[in-house]
């Protein structure tokens, strides 16, 4: 592991950690029923995910 020679700065360290921040996913409008969801996941509505039905929400 390896350890610090010299104490760096703090606007030194902020400017390396401002890289950090998180963003939003991305939301899409499902094709089957136009709400919107998560890219790549079967839609949470209707329960599709690319032109099939992949779980039945009929329940």
């Amino acid at each position: 592991m390896g350890v610090a020679q010299h104490r760096q700065s703090k606007s030194r360290v902020r400017k390396r950690r401002a890289m950090w921040k998180l963003s939003a996913p991305n939301h899409i409008e499902c094709p089957q029923c136009h709400q919107p969801k998560l890219q790549h996941f079967v839609c949470s509505t209707c329960g599709y995910y690319k032109d099939k039905q992949v779980i039945d929400l009929s329940k």
